[in-house]
């Protein structure tokens, strides 16, 4: 197994985003990229911490690879929002891939430098080594699937989902 460490806004939607795919065995929400130790939901909401709400990947890559995953995150935020995502605003809620090893550095570098020329903004999207990954609280760990009818979720993580097995439907596990 691998891990991978991707912040694309709110975790929950960015969780349930990755837990559609095949070969990922979990997707953990937390919090990385920031100044203090043993972050809370609260603290990282202040915008005071530094910290990114983050999902860690652990994934087979031998049914997945790392691209793919880069794919998927990229395809379901918009990575030239500066600290923030739709409605959620602040540095928690900044696009960040967050690379675990040279060879992912690599990789997400040049998925980086392809994208933005896709995009007429420029690609905001810090890349930086994981340091450190705080796991979320327990009420944050599945929280679509746990409050799919969450108005928060129906908005804004529904869409996600929906547009991960659309688009990469040959990516997404069979029903868990």
């Amino acid at each position: 197994m691998e891990r991978a460490t991707f912040g694309g806004g709110c975790f929950w939607c960015t969780e349930a985003a990755m837990k559609e795919l095949e070969g990922v065995e979990s997707v953990t929400s937390g919090y990385a990229g920031g100044h203090i130790e043993e972050p809370t939901y609260r603290e990282v909401c202040s915008g005071e911490t530094g910290h990114a709400e983050v999902v860690q990947v652990e994934y087979d890559p031998a049914e997945i690879g790392y691209d793919d995953l880069l794919e998927v995150f990229f395809a379901t935020h918009d990575p030239t929002q500066l600290n923030r995502q739709g409605p959620d605003v602040g540095t928690q809620y900044r696009s960040i891939v967050l690379y675990h090893d040279a060879a992912q550095q690599t990789q997400a570098e040049a998925y980086i430098e392809a994208l933005d020329e896709e995009y007429d903004d420029d690609v905001v999207t810090e890349l930086e080594p994981l340091e450190t990954f705080y796991r979320a609280e327990e009420k944050h760990q599945d929280y679509f699937e746990k409050n799919p009818n969450d108005a928060y979720c129906t908005m804004h993580a529904a869409p996600k989902v929906e547009k991960v097995r659309e688009r990469f439907a040959d990516k997404v596990a069979a029903k868990r």
